[in-house]
């Protein structure tokens, strides 16, 4: 009965609800948005303090499922849909959208992709080239995208066993040292923990073997994304089903001094989204400004009305310190 519940609940959570209104079959493709602010009071408690967000809104019909999210600059952001579709957004200093661009990814062979084969989780962009690497679910594969998002330049399998359709890589960031770190949302039935990856090269292209790790969550939930510390460290963001609210978001910390072939490893939490603000957060990114650190969410609306696609922007304070002994094994 247990199973069955939940898998109700994940049908009406993660899919539209029998009755609801979704959009039609009628494209529009109008490249518009905007950014509405939430009425939210920022937190001074805790390491995860709010300090802004956004409810986007868009007539465009590719534009939301966002579930990988990128900060290209100041209000800049680049915003990648599980649809396949990727959107660039700038922000005005009032929080007003000053230009959107909404557009398709490329695909292997040209054609317009179906959803299990363009199912984009996670992203990073190499800063000094623009570049973008891409987590696709489903096909168990790490893009590599010129800075346009106009061409595939190489692309790997994760290597075999696959992860399952539904459970493929769904968190990626590359360290401050240059290793990528990739993290399935689940395993199935393994008493270890969720599966992951940690690449010493360019995951999208041959190259090393990556090293398998596993991750314990701790009952935070399934994982949705990760972001890199400029510490080294990284953190996992992970998202919990329930029943008020439907989603717990949890954040957590990793030192990827605990990595080892097979290994199980375990996080720190160090806080989570306020309940006003629950929502289906799957892209997450860092950012550094005036020595203050900033973790960024996204949440992932599913084109379902009844979802919202927000962007939440929190500083991260007083974080725990890395283990000088980790550090120096």
């Amino acid at each position: 009965m247990r199973r069955l519940l939940l898998a109700a609940l994940i049908f009406v959570t993660l899919g539209p609800m029998p009755g609801a209104v979704t959009r039609g079959p009628d494209e529009v493709l109008i490249q518009r948005a905007a950014a509405r602010p939430l009425l939210f009071a920022p937190g001074t408690k805790g390491m995860m303090r709010f300090v802004k967000g956004w409810h986007l809104v868009s007539p465009h019909s590719r534009f939301g499922g966002f579930s990988a999210l990128a900060r290209t600059g100041p209000g800049d952001f680049l915003l990648v849909g599980d649809n396949g579709h990727a959107t660039r957004i700038a922000l005005d200093s009032r929080g007003a959208v000053s230009s959107v661009r909404i557009r398709a990814l490329p695909t292997v062979d040209g054609r317009p992709a179906r959803k299990s084969m363009a199912d984009t989780e996670a992203m990073y962009i190499d800063p000094a080239t623009g570049k973008v690497w891409l987590a696709l679910e489903g096909v168990n594969e790490i893009w590599r995208l010129d800075a346009d998002l106009s061409k595939i330049e190489s692309r790997r399998k994760l290597p075999k066993p696959y992860w399952r359709a539904n459970r493929g890589p769904e968190a990626m960031a590359r360290l401050a040292d240059g290793r990528t770190v990739v993290f399935s949302e689940d395993t199935y039935r393994d008493p270890r923990g969720r599966e992951a990856l940690i690449y010493t090269g360019d995951p999208a292209a041959p190259g090393p073997a990556p090293v398998r790790f596993f991750y314990d969550s701790d009952g935070r939930g399934l994982v949705s994304d990760a972001a890199a510390l400029p510490d080294g460290r990284f953190l996992l963001v992970h998202r919990r089903l329930g029943f008020d609210p439907v989603f717990t978001t949890i954040v957590a910390i990793v030192d990827p001094a605990d990595i080892r072939k097979d290994a199980v490893v375990r996080a720190r939490t160090i806080g989570r989204v306020p309940r006003p603000l629950a929502e289906n957060y799957e892209g997450a990114t860092v950012s550094v400004e005036g020595g203050r650190t900033f973790l960024w969410l996204v949440a992932d609306d599913n084109f379902n009305v009844w979802q919202r696609s927000l962007l939440l922007q929190f500083e991260l304070v007083d974080l725990p310190p890395p283990d000088s002994k980790k550090a120096a094994r």
